[in-house]
């Protein structure tokens, strides 16, 4: 509570002037200098509201979070700084005490030598002193013996504290799916799920539906679950976060659900974010199939993060998963909040097989191509078939450009003749398994969709 009677004048005449922006500005900083974080912080948001951009503003409100020790927060609100450019080095020594709150040295160092770099005045010695960063581990002082354990127990390890932040790295995706050749009627799933939130709010909070949830791609290997999970991201302009089973899986018994958490932390301070994990089964296979009990608890955390700790936790981030097996994903993902949407990835069609090669060829020199005559002999090719058909023509033709000594256009001749040297990979084997899980293991009718995939030639 403030008992300061200067700041109690200011916050009456706040009252009476709530648009006063200069007012509201001044009482926040005079808040943050005398210690009344808490105060200082709402009159900041205040702030914020009138002047949604202002960088001393979100500069202040990110200083009271670094006080509080809020650190996720703090960096969430300088994020469009950062993503602007030209912040004040003022800016750059907040994320860095952030960071260092958070456990990332390197990055904090980044940030404070660059912040001091374009403004020397900025320096703190007490925080310079603390981006000490650790040795590597090659050169490492040895690590002391594991304490003795109460039997019963399992030793945590080193991991259990220094792998509590996320691996994963936000990208800035430059594909949209004019990228993406065919698959509309997946576009338009993704589109409608997240695209649409985002750029109608308003018609979608009147039916009570809100931006963000789960999509779960499955399809056979190299139909290009990955390249459209990108393009999701950059038709939105959002975020966007792979995820390795590196970034996740770690040997200490509870670190794994750690990162994991750590993760969905990450993409919910960068919403609006797309949060891909390739090959998910790993992560959230059968909990049935599993002797291990610290394995169905990694399980449990994925499923608690889905649902979030709130129903607005995850508004904003859409979790895109894929995998070539979905059939080994635990039921419990397909409820509605979770992997609520199944979408089939399908091979191409000749249609989809000619728009994959234009794309693919649109930079390289070329003669005037029928795709059309190539996609033809091209059936059972998917999106990773095609990239190698193109790259053995362009081989062959760059072998032919050296001794000619300029560059020698592709043709048609070229694609048609590096088609027969290339085989299809992976579609018949997956159909051939898809097609058992359809006919004999479809009770619930999970598996329905892939159906007319089954029936036409598989």
């Amino acid at each position: 509570m403030v008992d300061d009677p200067g700041l109690k004048a200011l916050g009456e005449a706040a009252r009476l002037s709530p648009d006063n922006l200069p007012l509201r500005r001044h009482l926040a900083e005079q808040l943050l200098s005398k210690g009344y974080l808490a105060d200082a912080e709402a009159e900041f948001r205040a702030a914020l509201v009138l002047a949604p951009k202002d960088p001393d503003i979100m500069a202040g409100l990110a200083e009271a979070f670094v006080r509080q020790s809020s650190y996720g927060e703090a960096l969430s609100v300088l994020e469009p700084l950062f993503a602007a450019g030209g912040y004040p080095p003022r800016v750059g020594v907040l994320a860095a005490r952030a960071l260092l709150g958070e456990g990332s040295v390197h990055k904090a160092a980044y940030r404070y030598h660059e912040a001091v770099s374009r403004d020397p005045s900025v320096a703190d010695a007490d925080l310079a002193a603390r981006l000490v960063i650790p040795l590597p581990a090659a050169t490492a002082p040895p690590v002391s013996p594991a304490p003795p354990q109460p039997a019963g127990t399992a030793y945590l390890g080193p991991s259990s504290v220094t792998h509590e932040r996320s691996t994963a790295e936000v990208e800035r995706s430059a594909l949209g799916f004019a990228d993406v050749a065919g698959m509309d009627e997946v576009k338009e799933a993704l589109r409608v799920k997240l695209l649409l939130p985002v750029q109608q709010p308003e018609l979608f909070a009147a039916f009570g539906k809100r931006a963000g949830g789960g999509v779960l791609l499955y399809g056979p290997p190299g139909v290009g679950k990955t390249h459209l999970a990108r393009a999701a991201a950059g038709e939105l302009g959002a975020a966007f976060v792979s995820v390795g089973l590196a970034d996740i899986l770690d040997m200490y018994i509870g670190s794994s659900e750690r990162n994991l958490r750590a993760t969905f932390d990450l993409a919910r301070r960068h919403r609006p974010c797309v949060l891909f994990f390739d090959e998910v089964d790993a992560l959230a296979a059968r909990r049935s199939d599993m002797r291990q009990a610290h394995n169905r608890q990694l399980v449990n955390q994925f499923l608690s993060e889905l649902d979030g700790v709130d129903q607005s936790a995850n508004e904003g981030v859409l979790v895109l998963a894929a995998t070539n097996a979905p059939w080994y994903i635990d039921v419990a993902f397909r409820r509605p909040g979770r992997f609520d949407q199944l979408v089939f990835v399908p091979p191409p069609d000749a249609q989809a097989r000619a728009a994959i090669l234009r794309i693919l060829c649109r930079d390289k020199p070329l003669e005037e191509v029928d795709f059309g005559a190539v996609a033809k002999v091209t059936d059972q090719f998917v999106g990773a078939d095609l990239k190698g058909l193109v790259d053995r023509a362009v081989e062959v033709k760059l072998q032919e450009s050296i001794r000619a000594g300029r560059p020698i256009p592709l043709s048609t001749r070229d694609l048609l003749a590096a088609a027969k040297a290339v085989r299809p990979t992976a579609v018949r084997e997956w159909m051939a398994t898809a097609r058992n899980y359809v006919m004999h293991a479809n009770e619930s009718g999970a598996w329905d969709e892939l159906m007319p995939w089954i029936q036409r030639k598989w």
